[in-house]
């Protein structure tokens, strides 16, 4: 295989299967697909209790994941799109992950509605294992995926080389802050990629008028059955774990996947700091191992060796403390 596909393919294994969805309806002008997944995941970990100790329990993490893909010719060279993606968990409300339609040509693609921010084609290059990983590449919701987002996506072949290009613009509304972020990802013919990308958003995190401010750099390497990828992010009012507001912060995320038959393993390093105030957000050594028994279904083990120490000072309870270890099986169809 060629081996910048093999560089973008490992790159994406994370994401959502719409690479084997089935075409559920064609004419001379339209075609309608539906894919997803059916994922089970027992996830051991110490789960904090309400009175304030930890005791190792097993969780439920599994999730079902439907999307719907849509495409009309509108001219010889422009075509119109559709795409929806919902996942759905034991006991909560359909999460919506992806709702948005627009156009695409041979300019590329502009699409309106909920969609993928720019920074997530960056930390797909070391976001590459079954459960784990990414610590290090949390991003702002401009740069991520929300809604009432303009999303333009354009991919461009240089004489065997690929240039990929991102920008999206999130307008202010009821839920959303106003924010954009844009990056571009150059992929070499001979295994290697790199890329690098901004984004701000207001109202970010501290007092809640404060911008975020973020910048990402990417690079990956690809020879024969190895993969070795490296993220770095500095960035400014953002948030960690959902509930820490983190002034200036730093991080990078290292990782490296063997290929053998249908077996894939994979190893991820990710350190995230709160350079502010001089302390760990995030240290972990993980390490996954994924056995392909064909395109549809696949079963993996995956554990994270947590090396953070309690802090209060930043957020970090006992349970953010704690190892896991997570056995999964999933489907995509």
């Amino acid at each position: 295989m060629n081996k910048k596909l093999i560089a973008l393919a490992v790159a994406a294994a994370s994401i959502s299967s719409v690479a084997t969805a089935a075409e559920v309806f064609s004419d001379e002008t339209s075609s309608l697909a539906i894919g997803g997944r059916f994922e089970a995941r027992a996830v051991l970990a110490d789960v904090e209790q309400s009175n304030g100790k930890t005791s190792s329990e097993v969780s439920d993490n599994s999730r079902v994941r439907i999307n719907v893909a849509g495409k009309t010719d509108i001219t010889d060279t422009v075509y119109g799109i559709g795409f929806y993606e919902g996942e759905f968990t034991d006991g909560d409300e359909v999460n919506n992950r992806h709702l948005n339609a627009g156009i695409g040509g041979d300019f590329g693609q502009v699409v309106y509605g909920k969609t993928d921010g720019s920074l997530g084609m960056l930390t797909d290059f070391t976001d590459i294992m079954a459960y784990h990983g990414n610590e290090a590449g949390n991003k702002l919701a401009a740069a991520d995926r929300t809604g009432n987002n303009l999303a333009y996506v354009g991919s461009f072949d240089l004489n065997g080389d690929n240039l990929t290009v991102k920008t999206n613009y999130v307008f202010a509304g009821s839920e959303e802050n106003e924010g954009y972020s844009a990056a571009a990802m150059y992929a070499m013919d001979m295994g290697l990629a790199f890329g690098a990308g901004y984004g701000e958003q207001e109202g970010q995190a501290l007092s809640g008028d404060k911008t975020g401010k973020q910048a990402f750099g990417a690079i990956s390497y690809t020879i024969s059955d190895f993969y070795f990828s490296g993220l770095y992010q500095d960035a400014r009012n953002t948030n960690v774990y959902g509930n820490i507001n983190v002034a200036e912060s730093t991080g990078y995320e290292f990782a490296a996947a063997y290929t053998m038959g249908k077996a894939v393993f994979i190893a991820t390093y990710n350190y995230l700091e709160d350079t502010d105030k001089n302390a760990d957000l995030r240290d972990s050594i993980a390490v996954d191992g994924t056995y392909y028994f064909n395109k549809n279904f696949r079963t993996y083990a995956s554990y994270k060796f947590n090396m953070l120490d309690q802090d209060s000072s930043v957020g970090i309870t006992k349970a953010r403390t704690s190892d896991e270890f997570v056995l999964g099986a999933r489907y995509d169809f």
